[in-house]
């Protein structure tokens, strides 16, 4: 019976853990909308000022956390840091400016609908890049162009409908909480320009993780790796910044709301998301973690619907929900793809053939979502 419950319990952690996290990166998204839309606080000075705080934190917490790890590979090296600098600059620099611009002309379930289009943006470019070719004959080709037609369609609806807004069909109850402190959708709003942002922040992390995957093979310390391109991306933002932002009293800090939201979400995306995913991947597999990403939707919908529902909309719940659809879609095609990689690869190498047949049958693994 103990036994049981310690496996029950096994299981339960890693993922309960996984939700809580995403639930808090979207009440940290909410609080970042109300700094912009309330506040006044300039996106890209809220991206320096995160990124610099995240690197101070980074530099003890990589060196404790591998601290007992040992490796021959230099990470002072001139190929390293040139991919450690277009780390900084396509991850920091311009996925997060464009995803907290388009946060301040938009609203959290936006930045749910268009995260969920990374694994669809993965298979186009992998499909670019010719590093794979679709197969009409395998489920996972049928299901990853099926999944990215979905994410498309989602992403689109998100953009051009939004619908009624809940209040004007919800029972009485979703009106009665309508905090004053926080804003869910943005006061100066540009719907159509904060999707194509957040979409195009999705694109370039993308981008992102296909050299973060060359990255990690040159080095396997990671979080060294991580500190590295934070310090770069923090000096690339702060110089875009000040060219977008040449009124220095906007960049002075005050003991308020926005300093705040710099902290938290500085801990919690250096510090605490990071090592709850690593942990939980340990445990669970590397594609553990990516199982939770449009988890947010019915978060950042439960929160508009219930604090929020003179200003949030049906149609961007269902369309971020479509977007959902189609992320879990195209995931599952990969994974199965994955799969009958590895089965074609356990074949051939028990099987009579020698070394022209296995040449044949190798290709290179399409990149990470």
């Amino acid at each position: 019976m103990g036994v049981r419950v310690a496996n029950a319990i096994g299981e339960m952690l890693p993922c309960t853990a996984m939700v809580i996290i995403e639930a808090v990166t979207i009440f940290l998204t909410i609080m970042a909308s109300t700094a912009m839309s309330k506040f006044g606080m300039s996106s890209f000075i809220f991206v320096v000022y995160t990124n610099a705080l995240s690197f101070i934190l980074l530099i003890p917490y990589s060196l404790f956390f591998h601290r007992r790890d040992k490796t021959d590979e230099p990470l002072f090296t001139l190929p390293l840091l040139l991919r450690v600098f277009f780390l900084g600059l396509v991850g920091v620099t311009i996925a997060q400016n464009l995803a907290f611009a388009g946060l301040s002309y938009s609203s959290p379930i936006v930045a749910c609908g268009a995260a969920n289009m990374i694994p669809a943006f993965s298979f186009i470019v992998a499909i670019i890049l010719r590093k794979i070719k679709i197969d009409w004959t395998s489920q996972g080709s049928q299901a990853r162009v099926v999944g990215t037609l979905i994410s498309i369609v989602g992403i689109l609806s998100m953009t051009f409908s939004k619908g009624p807004k809940v209040n004007k069909y919800s029972p009485s109850f979703l009106q009665l909480a309508r905090p004053q402190l926080l804003v869910f959708t943005s006061t100066h709003e540009n719907w159509v320009l904060g999707c194509f942002l957040f979409a195009a922040a999705s694109f370039a992390l993308t981008i992102w993780n296909i050299i973060q995957a060359g990255s990690s093979k040159k080095h396997p310390q990671v979080m060294k790796i991580t500190c590295l391109y934070t310090l770069f991306g923090t000096i690339q933002s702060a110089v875009f910044a000040l060219f977008m932002e040449n009124n220095l009293s906007a960049w002075r800090l005050k003991l308020n709301f926005e300093l705040l939201v710099i902290v938290l979400t500085a801990i919690f995306g250096s510090l605490i998301r990071s090592s709850v995913q690593m942990w939980c991947m340990r445990l669970k597999g590397p594609s553990y973690a990516l199982f939770f990403k449009p988890v947010g939707v019915p978060v950042a919908s439960t929160c508009g619907c219930v604090l929020f529902a003179a200003t949030f909309h049906y149609g961007s719940m269902l369309s971020a929900c479509i977007c959902g659809l189609g992320y879990y879609t195209t995931l599952w095609g990969q994974l199965k793809e994955d799969e009958t990689k590895k089965d074609i690869k356990g074949n051939v190498s028990t099987s009579d053939e020698k070394v022209p047949f296995l040449q044949e049958q190798e290709e290179e693994d399409d990149s990470q979502v």
